[in-house]
């Protein structure tokens, strides 16, 4: 046997023959409501997807849908490996397969070289010495030097 039920307008529960109140609004539109809680509530004109007990707020705050959906599952993206400026695909693919022992060998051996390349760069400057006359301009700092035909400290 079915037994005709009505819902609720505020709480969306199920009403069940005998229970609750029809009240019918001013543009003539019945409302049935399950409880005096209920009744007391529209009747001061309270949102129900405010009152935490509502089906309305339940459906706004995402609770209870565990049971009916799966959660969304996201793919996680590819990582594309490209060429960059100065260095080919084949390269790149190549130091990367290249062991980590090889690698620090080969940058230790390369700040050994660039190491070497400074010091004998150091002895051949030590000899020469910079001076103005050499043709390369020495940079002094405004405040420090004289100022051309300027008097010193005053704007104007």
């Amino acid at each position: 046997m079915v037994i005709a039920t009505e819902l609720c307008a505020l709480s969306e529960y199920r009403i069940y023959p005998g229970n609750g109140k029809l009240m019918v609004r001013r543009d003539g539109k019945p409302v049935w409501l399950g409880s005096s809680k209920a009744y007391s509530l529209t009747v001061q004109r309270k949102k129900a997807a405010k009152l935490v007990w509502t089906q309305a707020w339940r459906r706004l705050h995402k609770k209870g849908l565990s049971e009916t959906t799966l959660k969304k599952r996201t793919r996680r993206t590819n990582k594309v490996v490209r060429a960059i400026v100065g260095a080919s695909l084949e390269e790149i693919r190549k130091k990367a397969s290249q062991k980590p022992e090889f690698r620090t060998a080969q940058r230790e051996a390369a700040m050994k070289e660039v190491k070497s390349r400074k010091t004998t760069n150091k002895d051949k400057s030590k000899g020469k010495g910079v001076t103005p006359s050499s043709g390369q301009h020495v940079k002094i700092p405004k405040h420090m030097g004289a100022q051309r035909g300027r008097r010193a400290g005053t704007q104007r």
